[in-house]
């Protein structure tokens, strides 16, 4: 059987960090505050949203929603933006994506600051994955899995990784971070033969899967000594979330395996809340946390 990887503990060291720079900014009388903007009512993001105000609050981070009807124009909501960019004593925002298919979603993100850009909505944070040291933050996912990794001591320099899924969201970014770290990386897309990524799996070191695809990766795909982080989420037919991993096949096989849920889920939104205090370190030229 495998060692089950947690999120819980990684998240818990996470908030103990955030509680940190949340008590540095409080003695120099600043309150780390967050702006949520949602456009609309899915489901999906008024859950995520109780999740991450809940997480938030808890940890001394003042939130400021600011909601728009699904009818929303796009010069309103990039106003909405634009407010946000000249408060100061807003650190940082969380748009709620995909927006409305009639509005310019590029031109909508690139409204706001980098700076203040704390999942990597603006263009200019995406290419941060790539030029170190410039404005933003990377996904809160893809960071997720490097706060996991490292918290289990997972090492990445030299490793073989293959990322499954090549999404702008997670695949892509999680694929650059481990990059960035040593890692070699293979990318397998909705285009990549299935036996070739079977042969590219069972050869790794580290299967990353966010595909969205329920039991994309079987047992043909795991080899012993693997290291398994499953991103993936989809709701089956039994009305349960499920991973892309089929987990009771990888279990007895690899190493460690996360859970879903209870993986890199229960991290991310510790992530936004501790990329929102790093914004405002910043921005009072505070070391980080």
């Amino acid at each position: 059987m495998a060692e089950l990887l947690s999120g819980a503990p990684v998240a818990a060291g996470l908030c103990a960090r955030v509680s940190t720079g949340v008590t540095r900014l409080r003695e120099q009388g600043v309150i780390p505050t967050v702006a949520i903007v949602r456009v609309g009512e899915r489901p999906a993001d008024l859950s995520y949203e109780r999740g991450f105000v809940k997480r938030a609050q808890s940890l001394g981070i003042e939130v400021k929603r600011v909601l728009l009807p699904e009818t929303v124009g796009e010069e309103e909501l990039r106003s909405a933006l634009e407010e946000i960019n000249e408060d100061v004593h807003i650190h940082g925002c969380l748009l709620f994506r995909p927006l409305p298919q009639r509005l310019n979603t590029p031109a909508v993100l690139g409204t706001l600051r980098p700076e203040k850009d704390i999942d990597a909505m603006t263009s200019a944070s995406m290419g941060g994955l790539m030029v170190q040291g410039t404005p933003g933050f990377p996904p809160c996912t893809a960071t997720a899995c490097i706060e996991l990794l490292e918290h289990y001591q997972v090492k990445l320099l030299g490793k073989h990784v293959v990322m499954v899924g090549a999404g702008t969201t997670v695949g892509m970014p999680t694929a650059i971070l481990m990059m960035n770290r040593g890692a070699t990386v293979s990318v397998c897309n909705i285009y990549t033969d299935p036996q070739r990524m079977i042969e590219l799996c069972r050869g790794s070191d580290i299967i990353i899967s966010a595909a969205g695809k329920a039991g994309l990766i079987g047992g043909d795909h795991v080899a012993p000594g693997q290291v398994v982080i499953d991103v993936g989420l989809s709701l089956g037919a039994d009305g349960k979330l499920h991973g892309d991993v089929d987990f009771e096949a990888a279990d007895p096989v690899v190493a460690a395996i996360t859970p879903v849920p209870g993986g890199v889920g229960a991290v991310t939104s510790t992530v936004l809340a501790a990329h929102t205090v790093q914004a405002a370190l910043r921005a009072y030229g505070l070391d980080g946390i």
